[in-house]
């Protein structure tokens, strides 16, 4: 040590001085760090314990929604099958009745036509006459119920 003169001796205290302090700064900053990360990991494992239990009720949720989505499937696909079925029997109904229907409405034109003409007849007093009128229109109307048009 005899060779350091009293310069040489205040720089290094100095510097060790400043090593000191530098140290100091550095193991307060690594302080703090280990705090902040002790906090994160906190709330990490608090969002951790909070979300599962969310994650499981959407899960549930989701599962539910899909069994109503099934539910509401299969009842459009069975009214799409009713609806379906009430067209092929109104179309049938119609195919029935339509046909009987047209006829008995000829029929029943064809005799109020040979009524009327009876009744024209016995007002003319044409005994002749009422026969004919009223062959003719019932032969109209066995025409009509031929055809099936009603016309």
């Amino acid at each position: 040590m005899s060779n350091l003169g009293p310069v040489e001796v205040v720089v290094l205290v100095m510097a060790a001085g400043f090593a000191l302090v530098l140290f100091g700064i550095i193991v307060f900053a690594l302080a703090t760090l280990v705090r902040t990360l002790n906090s994160a990991r906190a709330a990490i494992d608090d969002l951790h314990a909070a979300a599962i239990p969310l994650l499981n009720d959407a899960h549930d949720v989701v599962r539910q929604a899909n069994s109503d989505l099934a539910k509401v499937d299969t009842l459009l696909t069975r009214a799409d099958s009713i609806s379906g079925t009430v067209d092929s029997a109104s179309k049938l109904a119609y195919s029935l009745f339509s046909n009987p229907a047209v006829k008995a409405l000829a029929l029943a034109s064809g005799g109020a036509r040979a009524i009327g003409r009876l009744r024209r007849g016995r007002r003319r007093g044409l005994a002749l006459g009422r026969g004919r009128a009223a062959r003719r229109a019932l032969d109209d109307g066995v025409h009509r119920l031929g055809s099936g048009d009603g016309e």
